[in-house]
C-alpha cells in the first residue's frame, strides 16, 4: 500500500513550488510575471516547470510568442494542483485551530431554501454541543458553490446538481424538491384581486435571480409555457437582502423558495402571491466529494445537517 502512494511522488520528486508554479502559470499565462509573483528568477521558474514536464513525460504549457497556454496534460495537474494547495492550507488550518483549543473549521455552503432553514437549525444544533466549532456558511447559487467544492474551497454543498455539471467526482444525497412562490409586500393591491393569471402580473416589475439561474429559467418558462413574454421590468439579483428591500418598499414581485416565502412571512416581511407557477425547482441535496474524507468537524455538521433535513423536509435521509 505504501509503495502505491510514494512511487509516482518520489519519481517525480514533486515540490509544493512546482505546485504553486503551475497555479501562479495558469493565472498569470506568461513565466516572466509568474517568476515575479512567486520572488524568484525566471530561469529559476523555468527550471522547475522543466523539471516537472521532464518527470511527467509531457509538455504543460504550450510556449506562445507571447506567454503561455495550458495543454490538456497541464489542465489537469493544474487542477490537482489547486486541490493539494487547497488541502494543505486546510490541514494548516486545522492544526492551528486545535492549538489553540477549537474544533477546526468546516466550510459549508447551500442554496437559498436550505441556507435559510435547514442550515441556521443544524448550526444552532451543533454549537449546543461543540461551541469552538469554526463554521463558515457561502450562501450562493449551484453554480458558484460546486467550483468552489471540487477545488477544496468548500467541504459540503447543499445544492443541485444538473445535466451539465460533472458528477464522476461526487457523492449526491437527495434532500426535497423546492416549491416556488410569488412574494410580494403584506399591502400590495394584487392581493385582493381573485383568480390571479400570469398575464395579469407580466407586465408588473419583477426582483429575480441572474439570467442563466434554475430560478430565473423556471420563471422564464412558466411564461412561455402560457404564451407569454418572460417579465421584462426585472431586477437581477441573488440577494436576499435586497429581495425583501425592494419587496418591502415597492410593488414588485419576487419568485423565490416556497419555503423561504414562509419563513419571511411569519414575521409580517411579505406575503405569498395566490398565484400558482405550472414548475417547480429542481429537488436538491448534499454534495460532497468522493475524493476527499471529510474533516471530524465537517463529518459532525454533515451528520447533525441529515437529522435536521429529516425533520424538515418529507422523506429526506436520516444518517
Amino acid at each position: 500500500m505504501a509503495g502505491s502512494y510514494s512511487n509516482w511522488f518520489i519519481r517525480a520528486r514533486l515540490k509544493t513550488r512546482q505546485l504553486l508554479l503551475l497555479v501562479a502559470l495558469d493565472e498569470e499565462r506568461n513565466i516572466h510575471r509568474t517568476a515575479e509573483a512567486l520572488l524568484m528568477t525566471q530561469p529559476a521558474a523555468s527550471k522547475l516547470l522543466k523539471e516537472l514536464e521532464d518527470a511527467l513525460g509531457v509538455a504543460l504549457f504550450e510556449r506562445l510568442p507571447r506567454g503561455m497556454r495550458p495543454t490538456w496534460y497541464g489542465e489537469i495537474m493544474i487542477r490537482h494542483a489547486r486541490m493539494v494547495l487547497s488541502n494543505l492550507n486546510q490541514a494548516q488550518e486545522e492544526i492551528g485551530a486545535l492549538k489553540s483549543g477549537r474544533m477546526g473549521q468546516v466550510r459549508l455552503g447551500a442554496i437559498t431554501d436550505p441556507g435559510a432553514q435547514l442550515v441556521p437549525r443544524t448550526i444552532a444544533r451543533v454549537k449546543q454541543q461543540y461551541p469552538l466549532l469554526d463554521i463558515h456558511v457561502a450562501v450562493d447559487t449551484s453554480d458558484m458553490l460546486l467550483p468552489r467544492l471540487l477545488t477544496g474551497k468548500l467541504d459540503i454543498v447543499i445544492g443541485r446538481l444538473l445535466q451539465q455539471h460533472d458528477k464522476t467526482n461526487l457523492i449526491y444525497e437527495r434532500i426535497a424538491e423546492e416549491p416556488i412562490a410569488i412574494a410580494c409586500r403584506p399591502e400590495h393591491p394584487l392581493l385582493g384581486v381573485p383568480r390571479l393569471s400570469l398575464r395579469d402580473v407580466a407586465a408588473m416589475g419583477w426582483i429575480l435571480p441572474p439570467a442563466g439561474s434554475v430560478l430565473r429559467h423556471r420563471v422564464d418558462m412558466a411564461f412561455r409555457q402560457q404564451n407569454l413574454e418572460p417579465p421584462m421590468n426585472v431586477v437581477e439579483t441573488a440577494a436576499q437582502l435586497m429581495t425583501t428591500a425592494l419587496l418591502e418598499s415597492t410593488d414588485m414581485l419576487a419568485a423565490i423558495a416556497q419555503r423561504l416565502a414562509d419563513h419571511y412571512g411569519r414575521y409580517g416581511m411579505l406575503k405569498i402571491l395566490p398565484l400558482a407557477l405550472p414548475s417547480k425547482m429542481d429537488e436538491f441535496g448534499f454534495i460532497t466529494r468522493r475524493d476527499q474524507r471529510l474533516s471530524p468537524g465537517a463529518d459532525i455538521v454533515l451528520t447533525a445537517l441529515k437529522e435536521v433535513a429529516a425533520e424538515i423536509y418529507p422523506a429526506a435521509p436520516a444518517n
